[in-house]
């Protein structure tokens, strides 16, 4: 009970300062609004080209993954704004758990993304989209767990860089290939060493099944996604927790 006390203390107070300045949640939610609105009418045609019956179905769990990547990766800049203002070693210094510190904020990466991508599949509704609720309640789950994922590496590396100017290329580094590989635009069908080249990112996988439960399918290639999901999450956590842990962070 004293850890999820503490690490709503956290939320709670990362939750007024967002609430201070909402502008990053609108700017997390415009690029894939832009896509959705400028190249998703270009998809139409090709659906069947994939074997997709509404390009919307194909298109936005792809937008869904952009969400959980770029509204949560960039998370380790406050941190790090934070740190050099003295906010994490003050928290430091308190009997509170260095775990709940972490997942205090990730709680609030979480809440921020989960309203984005509501507000995404219903713009994506009104632009045409079918697909069965209980799909699009899972994939949204789905989104979040990679969300919060990329929320804890963001703060850890953001704990271990202390510096926007090291930390924004070496996102971008990390990003765009993972945002190429991962089929959020179109399924990566050819060549065939692309294909398998995508194979090794999580973020494939986690796509590819929601794009499936998209259409009310629970099959092989969803428990494979969510089995990603999961494992990408713990791991993230796990590091996160250990950065926040040491001494010298």
């Amino acid at each position: 009970m004293r850890f999820f006390r503490e690490t709503f203390i956290v939320f709670r107070r990362q939750l007024r300062i967002a609430l201070r300045n909402p502008a990053w949640v609108i700017i997390g939610l415009v690029q894939p609004l832009l896509y959705l609105g400028l190249f998703g009418p270009l998809l139409v045609p090709l659906a069947s080209a994939f074997g997709a019956d509404n390009a919307y179905a194909l298109f936005v769990p792809g937008l869904l993954i952009q969400l959980g990547l770029f509204g949560a990766l960039f998370a380790g800049f406050g941190l790090v704004a934070e740190w050099r203002a003295g906010v994490i070693e003050a928290e430091r210094v308190t009997p509170a758990s260095r775990t709940a510190l972490l997942f205090g904020r990730v709680l609030l990466n979480a809440v921020q993304l989960l309203v984005q991508a509501i507000v995404l599949v219903l713009l994506g509704f009104a632009f045409g989209l079918q697909a069965s609720w209980g799909g699009i309640v899972f994939g949204i789950v789905l989104t979040v767990l990679l969300g919060a994922a990329c929320a804890c590496a963001s703060n850890a590396i953001g704990l271990l860089t202390k510096s926007e100017d090291v930390l924004a290329p070496l996102l971008n580094s990390i990003s765009l290939p993972v945002l190429l590989l991962s089929g959020i635009l179109l399924p990566i069908t050819q060549p065939k060493w692309l294909v398998a080249v995508s194979d090794v990112v999580p973020t494939r996988h986690i796509v590819d099944a929601i794009r499936r439960v998209f259409t009310g399918t629970f099959d092989s290639t969803v428990w494979w996604g969510s089995f990603w999901a999961v494992l990408v999450f713990a791991v993230a956590g796990w590091w996160g927790t250990r950065v926040f842990r040491r001494e010298n962070a």
